[in-house]
Formats: structure tokens, C-alpha cells, sequence
């Protein structure tokens, strides 16, 4: 079984930072990529950011310029950083594992219990 933690959400408020993390743990072979998707109240569930395990990144255009995506392959971590924050993000923060490798499940997505952010205007 493999699970995502994820952590670093709160409460700021606008033009502020916050950094959220998302580790990876189980056993597992591999993970084709890391995405972070968001969920405002009423709205649908939004890709916000990925990359791959080799390091490739893709934004949504609402946050590039203000969102960095990394990722620490010897730690299955994921982390976002998140600069100059806008009541609009407020949303709860999700992590998400695609195409994790494991012996019993075969190859199949995870994702995380998510991590509410709220920017204050």
C-alpha cells in the first residue's frame, strides 16, 4: 500500500508564502510523476502543477510566475512553493502519485487527505 502525506497549509494572508510537502511511502518500484491539483469550495477539482520523476514541470496558467514544483527523488517528496499568494488560491490542496509501480497493485494512481490553504485578502 502506498500512502501520500501531505503538509504546510494555514492560514496567511495575501501576497504572503506558504510550502507545502507530499511524501510518498510504501513500497513501491517507481513513480512516473507528482501533480498537485486544488479544490476550491463549489469549483472543480484543478491541476495546479506537475512533474515528472525526471524533473519535467507543467503550471496552470493562474499560478505560474508565483508557484515552483520541485521534487527529491531520494525522498519521494513533492514539495510547492507557493509566492505572492491571492485569496483566490484558497482552496484544500491535493497531492497526487501517477503511475506508482508496486508489486501487488500493479501500476495504479494515489492521492493524498489533502491540505486546506486559506489566503485572507
Amino acid at each position: 500500500q502506498v500512502q501520500l502525506v501531505e503538509s504546510g497549509g494555514g492560514l496567511v494572508q495575501a501576497g504572503e508564502s506558504l510550502r507545502l510537502s507530499c511524501a510518498a511511502s510504501g513500497i513501491f518500484f517507481s513513480i512516473n510523476a507528482m501533480v498537485w491539483y486544488r479544490q476550491a469550495p463549489g469549483k472543480q477539482r484543478e491541476l495546479v502543477a506537475a512533474i515528472t520523476w525526471g524533473g519535467v514541470t507543467n503550471y496552470a496558467d493562474s499560478v505560474k510566475g508565483r508557484f515552483t514544483i520541485s521534487i527529491d527523488n531520494a525522498r519521494n517528496s513533492v514539495y510547492l512553493q507557493m509566492n505572492s499568494l491571492k485569496p483566490e488560491d484558497t482552496a484544500v490542496y491535493y497531492c497526487k502519485a501517477d503511475g506508482v509501480r508496486t508489486l501487488i497493485s500493479g501500476t495504479r494512481d494515489y492521492w493524498g487527505q489533502g491540505t486546506q490553504v486559506t489566503v485572507s485578502s
